[in-house]
């Protein structure tokens, strides 16, 4: 399973949760929304570029920190924290993998301040009825690929991301039910923590 194209891996249709019947959601709204996740915790399912499924537990303390934590028999684990996103491999103890987190769309999400009526920022905008869809990049960077998010009204829900890297492999990224508000330690996006504990380097 090629878990390491979470952050940078063809875009499948997947069917969401139907929410009310509701206009498309402007970016000032997803912004706000987004801006007020100061916490979340919930399922995923992962859909990867070569088909593979894998499910687990996410868990997202903005800004910066990002969790998931895959349900066996997978055992790898991705972190982002400290400006870093980190992947542990089961198969090694030599530590894990590391990408600049700012190197990745889902630093978009991730942000202190998230503003996605920034210039050049979403080149995607659009609602079929069900979900209002956008699709955002880094405008200095356009380059390190893009994120589509979906969103239900209804209240406003984040269901789905996809991560479309720039060598033309994606990850998709189901979420269930958010539970939003809770306490999250910080060591669980320690990188440096974690890495002792799985007995890497």
């Amino acid at each position: 399973m090629k878990l390491k194209h979470i952050f940078l891996a063809p875009v499948l249709a997947l069917s969401l949760a139907t929410s009310a019947q509701a206009d498309k959601l402007s970016l000032n709204a997803l912004s706000k929304y987004l801006n007020a996740m100061k916490t979340a915790k919930g399922a995923f399912t992962q859909i990867n570029d070569d088909g593979t499924i894998a499910t687990g537990t996410i868990y997202i303390k903005r800004p910066g920190k990002i969790r998931f934590e895959y349900n066996p028999p997978e055992k790898t684990l991705v972190l982002a924290s400290s400006n870093t996103v980190a992947i542990f491999d089961p198969k090694t103890n030599q530590g894990p993998e590391t990408y600049p987190l700012a190197r990745t769309p889902l630093s978009i999400i991730l942000a202190r301040n998230v503003n996605l009526a920034s210039a050049n920022m979403v080149v995607g905008h659009s609602y079929d009825g069900t979900a209002t869809t956008i699709t955002a990049q880094d405008p200095k960077h356009p380059e390190y690929g893009n994120i589509q998010l979906k969103f239900t009204s209804g209240p406003t829900e984040l269901r789905q991301w996809i991560i479309n890297d720039n060598g033309g492999s994606s990850t998709t990224v189901v979420l269930g039910a958010l539970n939003k508000g809770t306490a999250l330690p910080n060591k669980l996006f320690d990188i440096d923590l974690n890495t002792r504990q799985r007995g890497g380097r």
